[in-house]
């Protein structure tokens, strides 16, 4: 079993930067592929990021391409989401995930382990 605990979330206006973090315990986070998700009021959960087991392979979401940032300390289990050049869109809760698996990343079903959010707030 693996808990996970996020925070790091806020209000702030668009163009402005946030670093989620997302705490485990239970085990280490080494043997887990590590994603955030985030959900807008009144829609579906949608992928935002993913980090390999070991760090060296990282996927985004074409809609936060080139402004987040996800990463990973193994030895403190903790993962990261740096989030800069915020946009109204990106306005929503975000929550991070812990995979068993292999192949696809980003897809809700792939993880096994799930935090209970942070909201992210981007005005314009």
């Amino acid at each position: 079993q693996v808990q996970l605990v996020e925070s790091g979330g806020g209000s702030v206006q668009a163009g402005g930067s946030l670093r989620l973090s997302c705490v485990t315990s239970g085990r280490t986070i080494s043997n887990y592929r590590m994603g955030w998700f985030r959900q807008a009021p009144g829609k579906e959960r949608e992928f935002a990021a993913a980090i390999s087991r070991s760090g060296s392979n990282t996927y985004y979401a074409d809609s936060v391409k080139g402004r987040f940032t996800i990463s990973r300390d193994n030895a403190k289990n903790t993962v990261y989401l740096q989030m800069n050049s915020l946009k109204p869109e990106d306005t929503a809760v975000y929550y991070c995930a812990a995979g068993q698996g292999y192949g696809i990343y980003f897809s809700t079903q792939a993880y096994n382990y799930w935090g209970q959010g942070t909201q992210v707030t981007v005005s314009s």
